[in-house]
């Protein structure tokens, strides 16, 4: 389903608390449908079914499916990350790597942000969504590199963003791209090898 949401973007409505109130219900209800059915799945019957909100009203303020999902990736997005501090980059960029597996590994987060990407590649609101949810991942993330360069692990002046994707990226190619399965030691791999990329100021910016 193509998304008709308005040229303010899903979910934009006036201020006032009904508003936040609906919004919040509706996005609890699209991330249960989410985890239960998949983006496949995901409805707007279902979803105002589930939260109380009549289905006109979510049609006219998030236009359809992909409409929710940015929406939901909105909020997502704002969101602390449990960032890891194991006093060493290697362990650092290793447990960054692991919380990517376990979360698309989790029977209730998985779908949820499988369903994410899916959306991502169908609608333009989804897809700038899930870009700014990234940036604010690395952003999060960044205080990994800032530690490295203090201890001396990492040049000074290494693209912290850049670290982040070369230590996740092969997690979400096994995952989207080959199909092959991701262990525990296919993510510290992909740390691991990061790390080395890092180390030999392959992530230096200009």
């Amino acid at each position: 389903m193509t998304s008709s949401a308005s040229p303010t973007g899903p979910g934009t409505v006036r201020p006032g608390g009904r508003t936040a109130r609906t919004r919040a219900a509706v996005r609890a209800a699209t991330l249960a449908e989410l985890a239960e059915r998949g983006f496949a799945g995901l409805t707007v019957e279902n979803v105002a079914a589930r939260s109380g909100v009549h289905k006109t009203t979510v049609y006219r303020r998030w236009g359809g499916a992909e409409g929710l999902v940015a929406d939901a990736l909105e909020l997502a997005a704002t969101e602390p990350w449990p960032i890891p501090d194991t006093g060493s980059a290697r362990g650092d960029l290793r447990a960054l790597a692991q919380l990517v597996r376990t979360g698309f590994a989790d029977p209730e987060q998985g779908p949820v942000a499988t369903a994410f990407i899916a959306a991502a590649l169908q609608n333009a609101d989804a897809a700038r969504s899930l870009a700014a949810f990234f940036t604010s991942r690395h952003e999060q993330s960044a205080v990994i590199v800032a530690r490295a360069v203090e201890r001396g692990e990492i040049p000074a002046g290494t693209d912290a963003a850049e670290v982040v994707r070369a230590a996740v990226a092969p997690v979400y190619y096994r995952l989207f791209v080959s199909g092959e399965p991701v262990d525990e030691a296919a993510a510290d791999r992909a740390a691991d090898a990061a790390l080395a990329a890092a180390r030999a100021g392959v992530y230096l910016t200009p």
